[in-house]
């Protein structure tokens, strides 16, 4: 019998030995990149059918719908969502720094200041809260489009004042959400399990810090295009392998987004 509870016990330790290595890193690094228009041509930006509200909308100038946000200058494509996944099985889950083990408190706020959310797209933990405040003099409403995970609700915001959304389920790809009373505001929210994700800013750029050593894939959506990086069909021809190093800053370089035939 005593024989018997010693193997027991030492096949429940071999267990948790057998988790926590499947979630261990070999330190931690950085991961950076820069997104850039493939095309000889710039997109032609368009204008957006804003038949509510005008004054208030346009008292900032013209909307544009903003399928593709490219920077002039640098060429870089704004708004573009990157994570990392594990370069085997994208659904394992991945290490986490100690610093970065907690869910942020602080909630990811999304505005409604002139007829455009703000940001359009971002990026939360999983149990992180989401605010959707509306600072503008008219009334406006977030409908979330999260299918089957959720959330499905329609708020009602009115002016200057804000409204909590439901908790978001971590999924795949990002959550959608539109004002129904002005029919060209869209944005999106990504929710991962993880903190290992970044969305490019004006210039195209991205950083993810603190990410754990060892062999992983960047993933990279655009609403408009989808993946970014697709080489062939399904996931395992998705994204762009990268090597992270302990205590280095592993630089991709410029990722090229090449526009749709």
């Amino acid at each position: 019998m005593m024989m018997k509870r010693i193997l027991i016990a030492g096949a429940v330790l071999a267990l948790a030995w057998i988790s926590t290595a499947e979630v261990r890193a070999d330190g931690w690094g950085t991961v950076k990149g820069q997104v850039v228009w493939a095309g000889d041509k710039l997109p032609e930006k368009v204008k957006a059918k804003v038949d509510k509200d005008q004054t208030h909308c346009l008292s900032k100038g013209d909307i544009y719908t903003d399928e593709f946000v490219v920077d002039p200058k640098t060429k870089g494509v704004r708004w573009v969502l990157v994570w990392l996944v594990d370069a085997e099985t994208p659904s394992k889950e991945l290490p986490i720094a100690p610093a970065l083990k907690d869910v942020p408190k602080a909630p990811l706020v999304i505005d409604q200041p002139c007829c455009k959310f703000e940001p359009r797209v971002s990026a939360i933990r999983e149990g992180q809260d989401v605010v959707v405040k509306n600072s503008a003099p008219i009334p406006h409403n977030i409908f979330w489009q999260g299918g089957p995970l959720g959330p499905d609700q329609n708020i009602l915001i009115p002016a200057a004042s804000e409204a909590p959304a439901e908790k978001i389920k971590s999924r795949l790809l990002p959550v959608k959400y539109v004002c129904s009373i002005h029919g060209w505001m869209k944005g999106y929210v990504g929710v991962f399990k993880h903190p290992y994700f970044a969305v490019t800013d004006e210039s195209g750029n991205f950083t993810i810090k603190d990410a754990p050593a060892g062999k992983y894939k960047l993933w990279l959506w655009q609403d408009e295009k989808g993946w970014v990086v697709q080489n062939g069909a399904g996931p395992a021809n998705r994204g762009i392998v990268v090597n992270i190093k302990d205590k280095e800053t592993t630089d991709l370089g410029k990722i090229k987004f090449e526009p749709s035939k």
